[in-house]
């Protein structure tokens, strides 16, 4: 009698459901998701280096004369990418870069608008009440994202040829944090249901999540590095088991033997443990359940998409896929763990 009168009181005690604040946060996140494939492009393209100053109200508009373009390129001819690699480009290689830089800033000023109008609107009418301290805090993880970014540009204009791996991962994995937040609270929103008699032990969702964003971030040391291409053998890594010269080289995010050995063994075990997710959830027939099959599936195909990847020395079409394929993985991985709570 007292749980239950317990689990009642705790169910009075949500906040109401708010659909309309639900997909307001589900814009955010889609938003997010759409920076994160901007921005792998824009690394693999190697157009991340080709704005060299942060200026909100200049970078609303791009060039559009002559004058501002010859501008805007004398500028990245002082940079060390520049200098280095890229002397003798032309004006229009020049711009094939820039647009991919300057498309993911706007993009980074359009979500801060898509956020910040509609949050105003929904405080002053008082529809974010019980969920104001958390959406508040992904508002503040939006504006640190954003000078985490330039904090990642700078590492490479004037002292190398890339920006920092380390750098790129705190970027990458606050990205999955957002984009992961802005999700759970809109399903939180939208009253998204609850396992009745949860198939799935509590700790195997956020287990998951772990272990996945830590290989989130090992793929970032990866791509940061430049060593997707290292290895274009699977499930050999150079003809080998255990990579000759893994953990000998120092920094250990410069030795591509480790981290093809780190990133690939983390991926095993993420699709192992999310297929062992889909097997407890096959029976259910709740929202949840059907998540949780949908999370082994997803595995399954990032996987498989991982070692295309690396059979092809990471091509720029398939490196964006995978990419996508981790953000669609972990942001499946929150709603499974969202519906056990």
């Amino acid at each position: 009698m007292g749980d239950m009168e317990s689990a009642q009181e705790s169910k009075t005690q949500q906040p109401p459901n708010q659909p309309l604040v639900g997909i307001w946060l589900l814009l955010v996140c889609m938003f997010v998701l759409a920076m994160v494939v901007v921005g792998g492009a824009t690394r693999l393209t190697d157009s991340g280096l080709s704005i060299t100053e942060w200026d909100l109200g200049k970078g609303l508009t791009p060039p559009l004369s002559d004058a501002r373009w010859a501008e805007e390129f004398a500028l990245y001819q002082r940079t060390t990418e520049y200098q280095l690699q890229n002397r003798g480009m032309s004006l229009a290689e020049f711009q094939s870069i820039y647009w991919w830089e300057w498309g993911h800033r706007f993009l980074g000023k359009m979500i801060g608008l898509v956020f910040a109008l509609p949050f105003a609107f929904f405080w002053a009418t008082g529809r974010l009440r019980g969920r104001f301290a958390p959406v508040l805090v992904l508002f503040a993880l939006g504006g640190l994202q954003g000078a985490i970014g330039w904090w990642m540009v700078t590492s490479g204009l004037w002292s190398g040829l890339d920006v920092s791996p380390i750098r790129l991962a705190v970027h990458l994995g606050m990205a999955f944090v957002i984009a992961g937040l802005a999700l759970w609270l809109a399903l939180d929103c939208f009253g998204w249901p609850r396992a009745s008699t949860p198939s799935v032990p509590v700790w195997a969702p956020p287990a998951f999540l772990a272990l996945l964003f830590a290989q989130v971030i090992l793929g970032a040391f990866l791509a940061g590095s430049d060593g997707g291409a290292a290895y274009a053998d699977w499930p050999l890594i150079g003809g080998q088991v255990w990579p000759s010269g893994a953990f000998e080289q120092t920094p250990l995010w410069q030795n591509h033997a480790s981290q093809h050995l780190l990133h690939r063994t983390t991926g095993y075990l993420v699709a192992l443990l999310a297929v062992a997710i889909a097997f407890l959830s096959r029976n259910g027939k709740g929202a949840g359940e059907k998540v949780g099959v949908a999370l082994g599936l997803l595995a399954l195909a990032q996987a498989g998409l991982g070692v295309a990847t690396v059979l092809a020395a990471s091509p720029v079409s398939l490196s964006l896929a995978h990419q996508f394929g981790a953000a669609a993985l972990w942001l499946t991985g929150v709603a499974v763990w969202k519906a056990q709570r």
